[in-house]
């Protein structure tokens, strides 16, 4: 990996007792589903979670910030900055679907340098640092699908595309590729990061749902930036996909 390693065993230990907490409550129907202010579910398991990781992270780095979807922000101007998010997909979580994962991601000086998706139900850790992306410690890249008729592509719900982005472009290549497909969340990128499909697009994300991508995709070969084609450390949207099938991606469904 790269300068950043020695962070390296602290996020296997952060995914490990996020998942010693999440797991219990998975596929459990004495599970209370809350929705939030912002209208976005919440259990207990996210909250539990968050909780186990901002202590860890302020037992053993004290002096770094952290960024969370539950517990909100704390010393973010720090040179190191922790973005959370215990539980992507509480959706399928509260579902019994096993495509929920916990996003982890360190931000040194505002850029994200290392990043991880843990599914939980499914025992899969991917790690990246901008330069390798592993799963389970082995090292894996996109695949090289050039033509947009072979493409598998992923979104989280097509409902966002119509409620956020311009439909159209978005429908035509939903039609021209080989598979279109809602194993979305984290998972969408976990399965594009490790080589089983292409493309993977969200319309409206949160910073805590970016930020560990980012390192994971460039990691494993594959291009991310916004809806826009643009920088994504700040974005509210995600376009990943190969280096072949990137540029047609973004003009496709900016195209009016």
């Amino acid at each position: 990996m790269s300068d950043y390693n020695h962070f390296i065993s602290f996020i296997k230990e952060l995914a490990a007792k996020s998942s010693d907490v999440i797991l219990p409550y998975f596929a459990n129907h004495d599970v209370i589903v809350e929705q939030k202010s912002d209208e976005t579910p919440v259990t207990i398991a996210d909250r539990r979670a968050e909780k186990i990781m901002r202590e860890l992270i302020g037992d053993r780095y004290p002096d770094h910030g952290v960024i969370g979807e539950e517990y909100g922000n704390e010393n973010v101007e720090a040179e190191f900055v922790w973005v959370l998010d215990p539980i992507d997909g509480t959706k399928s979580f509260a579902s019994a679907c096993p495509l929920f994962g916990t996003l982890i991601a360190l931000r040194h000086n505002g850029e994200p340098v290392l990043g991880a998706i843990h599914l939980p139900a499914l025992k899969q850790l991917l790690i990246g640092d901008g330069k390798l992306t592993t799963l389970n410690g082995k090292p894996v890249r996109v695949r090289t699908t050039e033509k947009i008729t072979d493409a598998i592509m992923l979104t989280t719900d097509i409902l966002f595309v119509e409620e956020y982005r311009d439909f159209a472009g978005f429908e035509k290549l939903m039609r021209e590729v080989k598979l279109f497909r809602t194993w979305g969340d984290c998972y969408a990128y976990f399965s594009l990061a490790t080589g089983w499909t292409d493309i993977a697009v969200d319309p409206i994300m949160e910073e805590w749902d970016i930020q560990a991508l980012i390192p994971i995709l460039r990691g494993a070969g594959g291009v991310i930036t916004a809806w826009d084609g643009s920088d994504p450390v700040h974005a509210d949207s995600i376009v990943a996909a190969s280096s072949a099938l990137h540029p047609y991606v973004i003009e496709k469904i900016n195209r009016r």
